[in-house]
């Protein structure tokens, strides 16, 4: 039994990285056009909900989301989530439909063949062991919010080795953007993408996602030094939600 386990599991993963692939071969002239200006970004924002969907539903995975509040249309949103999962990029996408965001993501994946190319074109990275990499985030970012668009960062800066951590420490970066542009932030958990896709490769099975979209929390009049708890208490009730 445990053998036709590992032999599922060997298919369904390899079958993932297919389904990602797939869109994008698809796709590619479209989608080099669309990458070529900032001004058609909203353009690719849907075609990449699309593969997102195509990805989820190819693996088996459907999605229900609690919404606290909604978010209003074509505003700008620091959305923050916890991070366990290839598959979190996906769902940011499926869950964030009116409200077209750039992620901020670490410079080495845009090493992956085919997909780094458009995604070092489309998203904002950083390379976290340059200071001058994270100041440049933060002038890019400026740039995108003045053009109406959101934008998205798992402030747990990578996913912990050590899988009984269930939320890790936040990093600086997502509240002090949110807090110097005074832009709201809105916390979400991801309560099953942990359990349906871990990043150990033998392991995971199709199923539910929930996601909790949570009240979105505003900056307006915060200065840099409610950054720690503004920190804090998006964390907490990311937490909360993930203890449940």
């Amino acid at each position: 039994m445990k053998i036709l386990q590992y032999i599922f599991w060997f298919f369904w993963r390899i079958w993932f990285y297919i389904l990602v692939m797939i869109p994008i071969l698809v796709l590619s002239p479209v989608l080099l056009v669309l990458v070529s200006s900032e001004s058609t970004y909203k353009l690719f924002f849907r075609v990449a909900r699309f593969w997102a969907k195509f990805v989820l539903w190819g693996m088996g995975f459907y999605h229900k989301i609690k919404w606290e509040a909604p978010l209003e249309k074509e505003k700008s949103y620091m959305l923050v989530a916890n991070h366990t999962s290839m598959t979190d990029i996906m769902l940011m996408l499926i869950v964030v439909k009116n409200n077209p965001f750039v992620f901020v993501g670490k410079k080495e994946l845009s090493k992956f063949p085919i997909f780094g190319f458009f995604y070092k074109r489309v998203c904002i990275m950083v390379d976290r062991s340059s200071s001058k990499s994270r100041y440049q985030v933060f002038e890019r970012a400026q740039k995108r919010l003045h053009q109406g668009l959101s934008i998205c960062i798992f402030p747990e800066g990578g996913v912990p080795d050590d899988e009984s951590i269930i939320l890790d420490e936040f990093k600086d970066g997502a509240f002090r953007l949110a807090i110097e542009h005074q832009i709201p932030v809105v916390p979400m958990s991801f309560i099953d993408n942990k359990r349906r896709f871990p990043f150990r490769f033998f392991s995971g099975k199709p199923g539910r996602m929930r996601v909790t979209v949570h009240k979105p929390i505003e900056t307006t009049g915060m200065t840099l030094d409610h950054k720690s708890h503004l920190k804090k208490e998006v964390r907490e009730i990311v937490l909360k939600d993930l203890k449940h």
